[in-house]
């Protein structure tokens, strides 16, 4: 006699087609994947670079787009093809750097501030809408005039300085409404310092909150080093970045070489929309979560 048996319990299921595209729908998928893409290209460029991108071809310097320089060469015969990954390590670097220091300064400031008594609170608040009032740019420009000649390391630390206090207003807010919780009463009670009770009770409940503005801040910080380059205040041309390729702006316009800014422009626009695609999808994400509470 044949036996027959029935499985029992939840059956694994499985995505069709139309439940995956349903998965997806909404999502930035094509920014993330543009933006990961980047980073390994510019990460591991020299596996593919053709040309070093600093060395200096007079003899075929502002050439257009060719077979052998595919993006042409700036007024010093520098390969832009090789300039604009090498460049957006760079870049990119200074965008993250910038941004891990801006929310740990947040972070703090605003924790401290959310646990704070008023008086207390009310001083830290006022520092940071001083600060807000003042034009960004303004402060990124007279920060660097302070430091002298700029460098990546400079750049970056400065724009880590100069972002912080949107993120430091909205961990306040979360942490004032979450600090009279059950788990941190007892986390006080048991003697829990101030860095375990940010770390591990408090972070976990706004970290979604500032994610999206994490991320555009290191739009943020990319635009600013474009600005500053563009200016004349930003990285020194032997000091490749999409920044310093920029720069070279008013002189490729004058010369007709248009390939030196628009090339770099292109990919300088479409990592900045990426970017603010995937903030923008963040910040529904997180509206909708409160939503739902």
């Amino acid at each position: 006699m044949e036996n027959k048996f029935e499985l029992v319990g939840k059956r694994p299921t499985v995505l069709t087609e139309s439940k995956k595209r349903r998965t997806l729908r909404g999502k930035p998928v094509i920014s993330v994947s543009f933006i990961l893409v980047l980073i390994l290209a510019c990460s591991f460029c020299e596996l593919f670079m053709p040309k070093d991108p600093t060395y200096m071809d007079l003899y075929n310097a502002d050439a257009a787009p060719n077979g052998e320089f595919f993006f042409g060469t700036d007024a010093m015969g520098r390969d832009i093809f090789s300039m604009i990954w090498y460049g957006g390590r760079i870049s990119l670097f200074i965008g993250f750097f910038a941004t891990v220091i801006s929310v740990f300064i947040a972070v703090i400031f605003g924790s401290i501030s959310g646990l704070a008594p008023k008086w207390v609170d009310s001083i830290l608040m006022r520092f940071t809408e001083l600060l807000l009032s003042i034009p960004s740019l303004l402060l990124v420009i007279l920060l660097q005039a302070i430091m002298g000649k700029a460098n990546v390391l400079s750049i970056s630390i400065i724009l880590g300085l100069t972002g912080w206090m949107s993120m430091a207003k909205v961990v306040r807010s979360e942490v004032r409404q979450i600090r009279e919780s059950e788990y941190v009463i007892a986390a006080r009670c048991m003697g829990a310092g101030f860095w375990r009770i940010v770390w591990k009770h408090l972070a976990p409940n706004f970290v979604s909150s500032i994610m999206f503005m994490a991320v555009m801040n290191v739009r943020s910080a990319i635009v600013a080093e474009s600005t500053l380059s563009f200016i004349g205040m930003g990285l020194p041309l032997e000091i490749i970045s999409w920044g310093s390729l920029l720069s070279l702006a008013e002189r490729s316009i004058l010369s007709g070489s248009w390939w030196i800014i628009v090339i770099p422009g292109v990919f300088l626009v479409l990592t900045l929309l990426c970017l603010t695609n995937i903030g923008n999808h963040l910040r529904k994400a997180v509206n909708r979560k409160e939503s739902n509470l």
